[in-house]
């Protein structure tokens, strides 16, 4: 359930969704930045840290 909940906030909200697997450190803050810049790149860096690597 849990995994289905971070899949769908990465999807939402990139930065939620990093930040729910692997907290509020130095992944969430680079997420945070690029989910400003455009949405894309944070959907992007999003899905891979959490699923990817």
């Amino acid at each position: 359930m849990m995994a289905i909940i971070t899949l769908i906030a990465t999807i939402l909200l990139p930065p939620l969704g990093v930040a729910l697997k692997h907290g509020f450190g130095k992944t969430f803050l680079i997420n945070l930045i690029l989910t400003i810049i455009l949405f894309l790149p944070g959907l992007i860096h999003g899905i891979y840290v959490n699923y990817l690597r």
